[in-house]
């Protein structure tokens, strides 16, 4: 059976129907999933008439629940109401409201086992917020509603690299307090299995970044990678984490290290987000260490481009393909961990041979 991939709208002033509408738009799509959109179909069409005339006359087959989703057709579940103010390009307090109306159904539809995966377009950070909504982001809330061990783990996917966090959307000034020993430690174990069971590597290879410049210099310009951050990869090693570092940021990217590893570990967002993007900004963000599979475009409500038909559907495109390979690879892990067959110990079964004898 196809699986049945839930795409959130975010915010309707911003380029997330624009990108899924051209995303979902290739056949191919329909043939491997079934796709179910969490936004209202009015407001789709708004954004339709912005694009070229094949979007123009879109229909949608409009659902109460997942389960009255069609193959083959583009499936809308309305989570808000047809007069919603659509005003491209703005940030407006609507906008949030709809963001999370269509944020909070589609999870509590994956919650209930009713969608395989979540896609989420992308959303304002600051007009979501709400008594509802008090997150920095999508991870923390994915974190707070599916969490159980802990954090949840920003990774972003692409295929020159993959970068994990140890703080994602954390104030500059906060860093230092944030980067412990225990918090690393937890990042690389979360990191780790997710490499092994998400992306099928055996025994991957993690770099860990440092914190301070040229890695501290041995204490002369900071002491969080000797007292912390070397404490915490040397733990992981004895865990049997394959952890490396720290190494100092700018050297270690400007050279290329990064192909020598299969994921890395930065102690901050922009650490990780600035060489990540500026290598491939059509990446994905996955939600790591959670028991569901989360993934996004790697890039903002893009405001400015909203309504004009330019913004590139590249990165929702593999965001969605992402979240597909993710539930096989996943279940071919959990399928290779099951129990093995019971083989008898020689000895027993050549007793057994004897007494049927």
């Amino acid at each position: 059976m196809k699986p049945t991939i839930a795409i959130t709208a975010g915010d309707i002033n911003g380029v997330g129907y624009e990108i899924l509408l051209k995303g979902i738009a290739d056949p191919h799509i329909c043939e491997i999933c079934r796709p179910v959109v969490y936004g209202n179909a009015k407001v789709a069409k708004i954004h339709a008439q912005t694009l070229g005339d094949e979007y123009h006359n879109l229909q949608f087959n409009i659902c109460q629940s997942p389960k009255e989703a069609k193959d083959g057709r583009l499936n809308m579940i309305t989570c808000y109401p047809d007069d919603t103010p659509v005003k491209l390009g703005e940030n407006t307090p609507e906008a949030g409201r709809a963001s999370y109306a269509s944020l909070e159904r589609a999870c509590r539809d994956l919650k209930a086992g009713l969608v395989d995966a979540i896609v989420t377009a992308p959303i304002n950070k600051e007009n979501i917020q709400s008594d509802s909504f008090r997150f920095s982001g999508h991870t923390e809330y994915l974190s707070n509603m599916f969490g159980h061990n802990g954090e949840a783990l920003m990774m972003m996917v692409s295929d020159v690299m993959r970068i994990a966090l140890v703080c994602n959307h954390t104030p500059i000034s906060k860093l230092a307090e944030m980067i412990t020993e225990e918090r690393i430690l937890h990042k690389l174990r979360v990191l780790n299995s997710a490499l092994q069971n998400d992306f099928l590597i055996r025994r991957p290879r993690i770099a860990v970044m440092a914190l301070n410049p040229h890695a501290g210099d041995n204490g002369l310009i900071g002491t969080e990678e000797k007292d912390i951050i070397r404490p915490a990869v040397d733990k992981a090693n004895e865990e049997g984490i394959w952890a490396f570092g720290p190494y100092s940021a700018d050297g270690f990217f400007g050279a290329g290290k990064y192909v020598h590893f299969d994921a890395i570990l930065a102690m901050y967002h922009d650490q990780g987000l600035i060489p990540f993007k500026s290598l491939d900004m059509n990446g994905v963000n996955y939600t790591a260490g959670l028991d569901i599979i989360r993934t996004s475009p790697d890039h903002g409500t893009a405001y400015d481009l909203a309504g004009k038909n330019t913004a590139n559907p590249e990165s929702f495109a593999h965001a969605l393909y992402t979240a597909l390979d993710l539930l096989k690879n996943r279940a071919l892990s959990n399928e290779l961990k099951k129990d093995p067959l019971i083989v008898e110990p020689r000895e027993q079964k050549h007793k057994d041979d004897q007494q049927r004898d």
